[in-house]
């Protein structure tokens, strides 16, 4: 994708995102640029925001960072659910299934049934 010179508002956010969770794991711009599968210069170049970039290169870096994409595509400073999303995130993965279960009981959702003699 071609390189801007000037970076676009969004595309500032979303590289920043990307940097402040990279950051987070202690990974480097090589580290990431490898696992993903890109150039460490497009990666640099997504994160100032200057990239044009696809939805395969945001599953790319996601999938590099251990994340779902649309962690790269949230913002817990402007909206609370992205916030809660964040808190859930940091949780350990054998937690996940409780406070689901909580969460679909606060909200009064059901969990579907499997069909007779199906697990």
């Amino acid at each position: 994708m071609p390189r801007r010179t000037t970076p676009s508002p969004f595309g500032f956010k979303v590289g920043a995102r990307i940097r402040q969770l990279r950051l987070e794991r202690g990974l480097s711009l090589a580290e990431v640029a490898d696992a993903g599968l890109l150039s460490k210069g497009h990666l640099s170049s997504v994160e100032h925001g200057l990239a044009a970039i696809t939805i395969e290169t945001i599953e790319k870096i996601a999938r590099a960072l251990g994340l779902l994409p649309m962690d790269l595509l949230t913002f817990p400073g402007d909206d609370m659910r992205a916030e809660v999303g964040d808190l859930v995130r940091s949780m350990p993965t054998r937690e996940l299934p409780k406070l689901r279960r909580e969460l679909q009981e606060r909200l009064g959702i059901r969990k579907p049934r499997s069909p007779k003699g199906k697990a």
